[in-house]
Formats: structure tokens, C-alpha cells, sequence
């Protein structure tokens, strides 16, 4: 039996089996914490404690009435399995602390949507559930979510509700794309003016790049250095990886802005440049000089001692949409190329990507980035965001390369999720709950050696038509949650895949989120203040192409 639970465990005995015992949260319940498991007791006491206002004190192994926290090196580190035992207990034994978390995400789904407040109601149901026997597991190591704070700033108290968010759905990936040519997200100490002159834009378009609405409003904002330190351990607490992205050397423009010598100042008045207001692929890319090196491993050198190795292990270069306009006309440009005996601008862009490849390597951590880096060859230890469609992925699993697939066609959540006419700022083709739910994320026809190379999956979400948390959330809920079952979870082949239980079991998800207040797309539509008429979005017709 499912017993409503999103993402679908892999195995689930529960009420009606014989001979069991069931489990009710009360005063009465204390918390036993085996070593390494600290983490988890602590956010056990945080959320049901708030939500039941329960104490939910230490207690010691094997006393009764109480959550068991145990690890068993046995079971793969982040399965668990949860049982309930004699004496109103429960046990959440996981082969790691964090299959011991996952095990308490489950736990928490078991209690019921009230679970999910932050202080209790009067009148709400006594927390509990029957003989419940769970064994569980996720297929894929790399379960994410990419958010794109360059577009549009969101505030960290934000950022981390998105964490929660993340670790609801068992999610353990937060690619955090913190530069572009709309905003530059991170303080760097040696290079205050990234986050003086190029956090901050006069004004916005309203809309796809080809409205003629604008919103002149100056937008913007950063982190400090503080405010990350305090986002990458929010995250490690939660068993979550976040991947910091940089983007080089395209989609700089804010760089440039903030630093005009690192742009190709032999064909642009790089003085002249402001942060960029619109949408699209900027024409104004970094230089491919030593100084623009130099400034980059200073960048890179606060952004490791920001983001630990392990908690990210991986740095995301972006990579993808450099024009070579400006290469080609740049006579230093093109004197670099002859320098290095490159063939052309593909090539050049290569030099760059694989320079910061080596730099990482040296310093204990990988290289990620847009499949484009795939153009003009890449760096044997780099890993692939396959997100042009499936193609890059599968040239790169076949040649060796790691790979996380999230092709725009399927997980892009900002495109639309109907093609009814109410759709706020309707983007790309459409991407229903089933749509998502059907997505798979390994190609058929992969080899089975290449199929070794799919870390896992993730979801990105582009903000330029996404000011605000609300409009965030209408477009990640509730595609996220079937996006998560199929990271999680070891579905049939997608035709077979059993949608219409899916949509049962979200019936409860939907009065979790309501619980924590989601502004998710409703089933039937959006609500008149989700609406945006008169804003004009990009929409593309028909079913997207296989890629």
C-alpha cells in the first residue's frame, strides 16, 4: 500500500496488516538519538515539536514511548526503513544519518497535514497512524532542484523555506545559480564592486523579452558572506548538496558592468555597460585574458572557502549561450586564439572552461556545467547539466562523463503547466502534473555502461517571469512533487506509470502544502490573483521535441 505517501516508497506494510502496533504522538513521547543522528532529533523536536507543541525530550535506547533514531551500515546510506513497535514506538533505522532523515520526512507525511504547521490547532486530530512497515530508498544520488536567484533576488529567508521545500520531497541537490547578466547574487570580498554596481538594475522587463512592458522599479540584492555560511549549513542540515553556480564566460554582463576590463573592450565601450534589464542571451561576454583568469580563481577561491567540500563537492561554471560575436571581431581575441593553437572560437571557449577544470581538480573538487561545454571538447574529470534536450547527456554518458539530466522539454518548470488562456506569463510547451510524472530520466537505448554515468535528475527553475515567491511557487507546486517521486522513486516505464494513484495520493500532499502555505497551481486552475492578463509570455505549441 502507498499510504499517501509522495515520493512513493519502495516497499510499505501499514494499517489493516495483522498482529501489528500503531503509534500516536503525545506529551508522553521522547526522542532516542543514535551517533550522527543529532541533526535529524534536532529538526524532529523543531517541526512536530512546534506543530503538536510537544517537548518531545531526550530519552534513552529502547525506551518506550519514543522515536528511535538508529543507523545500520547494512542498508544503502540514504535507505531507511521505519517500523512501529511494541510499547507506542517508532523506529527509523537508516544506512546513514541521512537515510535516517529521509526516514523522518516519511514520519512526518505519517502524522498527518497538520504536521506540516508551525504551532498547533485546536481541535486537529490526535497524531498518529496503525502498524506501519516501511522499506525504502532512492534511485538516483542527485535529486535537484535548480533555482535561479540572478533574474529575480529572493531573499533568504526564501531560499531557505526552499530548502525545507527541498527536504519535503526528499530532494538532496540545491544548485543555487547566483550570477547572470541580470544580477550578481554573492559577496567577494576582494572584488566588492561585483556586488556594489552589479547586484543592483534600473529596471526590469515585464514579462518575456518581447513585451514592451517594463517595470522601473530598481531590482536587486545579494548575500553576504554571512548569509551563505548560514544557507550551506541550513542545507547540510538537511542532507541537502548545494552546487554554487558562477556563470563563465557567457552571461556576464554584471560582471562586466561592475569590472569593464574584463570584457572585450577592443570592440565595446565596456564603460558604458549597465546591468541588464532584459531577457535572453546577452552579447557581452568575459574577455579570454590572464586577467580575467586571475579575477575568476579570486572569485572561485572565496566561493570554495564559502561552500565547503562536503557539502559541495560540486561548482557549476554555467558555460552555456557565449555568443562569439564579440570574439570574432576582437583582435585580441583572435591573437589568443593563434597564441594557443586553437582551431576557432569553440575551441577558445573550451581553454576557458578547461583552465577552471584543472584550477578545481587541483583544489579536491568537480567541475559542472551546461551541456555547451561539451563544444570543442571537454575536461576529462568535468560532469554535464544536459538541459538542451537528451542529446548532450547521452554524448557525454557515452563518452565517460558524469551526467544530470534536465531537459528543458521536461523539467524546466517554467514553462507552463496548461494551455488554457489564464496561464500567468505562459512560457514554452506545455508541462502538466502528468507530463512530469511521466518524465524519464534515463534515455532509452543508453548503454548500460553510460547508463552508470547518470548521477541523477533535477529540476530548474528560471525566474525572468517569476518576481516574487508567490509566483515561484505556482510554478514549482505541485510539479515538484511528481518531479521528486520520479527521482526517488523506481517507476515503470513511463506509459505504464500509474498516474491516476498518483493524483490520489496527492489529494493529502495538496493539504500538506496547503499546511505550509504553498501557493501552488490549484488542479483546476489558476486563482484570479495568480493570473497575469496582458503580460506576454512565449508559448510553443504542440508536444516538445525528443532531443
Amino acid at each position: 500500500m502507498d499510504m499517501d505517501l509522495i515520493p512513493a516508497p519502495v516497499r510499505a506494510g501499514g494499517p489493516g496488516e495483522q498482529g501489528g502496533c500503531g503509534f500516536v504522538l503525545d506529551a508522553s513521547t521522547t526522542i532516542s538519538a543514535a551517533p550522527g543522528t543529532e541533526t535529524t532529533e534536532r529538526w524532529l523536536r523543531a517541526t512536530l515539536g512546534a506543530a503538536f507543541g510537544l517537548s518531545l525530550a531526550p530519552s534513552g535506547e529502547g525506551a518506550e514511548q519514543s522515536v528511535r533514531l538508529l543507523t545500520d551500515p547494512a542498508l544503502e546510506p540514504e535507505a531507511y526503513r521505519l517500523t512501529t513497535l511494541p510499547g507506542n514506538s517508532v523506529a527509523i533505522t537508516g544506512g546513514s544519518p541521512a537515510g535516517v532523515f529521509w526516514g523522518a520526512q516519511t514520519l512526518r507525511q505519517l502524522l498527518g497535514p497538520e504536521a506540516f504547521r508551525r504551532a498547533p490547532v485546536d481541535g486537529a486530530a490526535r497524531p498518529g497512524f496503525g502498524f506501519t512497515d516501511i522499506e525504502d530508498g532512492p534511485r538516483f544520488g542527485w535529486r535537484g532542484m535548480m533555482l535561479d536567484v540572478s533574474r529575480h533576488f529572493m531573499p533568504k529567508t526564501d531560499v531557505l523555506r526552499y530548502l525545507d521545500l527541498l527536504a519535503a520531497h526528499k530532494l538532496n541537490v540545491f544548485h543555487f545559480h547566483l550570477t547572470d547578466d541580470q544580477g550578481w547574487r554573492i559577496e567577494i570580498k576582494r572584488h566588492p564592486r561585483l556586488t556594489e554596481a552589479g547586484s543592483w538594475r534600473s529596471r526590469t522587463k515585464h514579462g518575456h523579452r518581447a513585451s514592451e512592458l517594463w517595470d522601473e522599479t530598481p531590482h536587486g540584492g545579494f548575500y553576504t558572506q554571512d548569509d551563505i555560511r548560514e544557507i550551506v549549513a541550513y542545507a547540510a542540515a538537511r542532507h541537502i548538496r548545494v552546487v554554487p553556480e558562477i556563470d563563465i564566460p557567457g552571461h556576464s554582463q554584471a560582471t562586466i558592468t561592475a569590472y569593464p576590463e574584463l570584457g572585450n573592450t577592443d570592440v565595446v565601450d565596456t564603460d558604458a555597460m549597465t546591468v541588464w534589464g532584459d531577457w535572453g542571451v546577452s552579447p557581452n561576454v568575459l574577455a579570454p585574458t590572464e586577467r580575467t583568469l586571475r579575477f575568476f580563481e579570486g572569485v572561485f577561491e572565496e566561493v570554495l572557502e564559502l561552500f565547503p567540500a562536503a557539502t559541495s563537492p560540486f561548482i557549476h561554471v554555467g558555460g552555456d549561450e557565449c555568443p562569439k560575436d564579440q570574439w570574432k571581431a576582437s583582435p585580441a581575441a583572435q591573437a589568443r586564439i593563434k597564441e594557443l593553437g586553437l582551431a576557432d572560437e569553440d575551441e577558445l571557449q573550451s581553454w576557458f572552461i578547461r583552465h577552471f577544470d584543472s584550477w578545481l581538480t587541483a583544489r579536491g573538487r568537480r567541475l559542472i556545467g551546461w551541456d555547451e561545454i561539451l563544444e570543442g571538447g571537454l575536461a576529462e574529470g568535468a560532469a554535464v547539466s544536459s538541459w538542451r534536450g537528451y542529446a548532450g547527456g547521452i554524448a557525454a554518458a557515452e563518452a565517460g562523463h558524469d551526467v544530470v539530466m534536465c531537459p528543458e522539454q521536461q523539467v524546466y518548470l517554467d514553462h507552463r503547466q496548461d494551455g488554457g488562456p489564464d496561464e500567468p506569463m505562459p512560457i514554452g510547451y506545455v508541462r502538466t502534473l502528468e507530463d512530469v510524472y511521466r518524465f524519464e530520466p534515463v534515455p532509452p537505448g543508453l548503454s548500460e555502461e553510460a547508463a552508470r554515468h547518470i548521477l541523477g535528475t533535477q529540476a530548474n527553475v528560471w525566474t525572468e517571469v517569476m518576481q516574487n515567491r508567490a509566483r515561484v511557487d505556482y510554478q514549482v507546486f505541485p510539479r515538484l512533487a511528481a518531479f521528486a517521486e520520479v527521482a526517488w522513486s523506481a517507476l515503470p516505464a513511463p506509459e505504464d506509470r500509474d498516474f491516476a494513484g498518483f493524483e490520489r495520493r496527492m489529494a493529502a500532499h495538496y493539504a500538506r502544502l496547503d499546511a505550509l502555505g504553498v501557493d501552488y497551481r490549484p488542479a483546476g486552475g489558476p486563482l484570479p490573483w495568480q493570473r497575469r492578463p496582458g503580460i506576454l509570455g512565449r508559448p510553443l505549441e504542440g508536444a516538445p521535441p525528443r532531443k
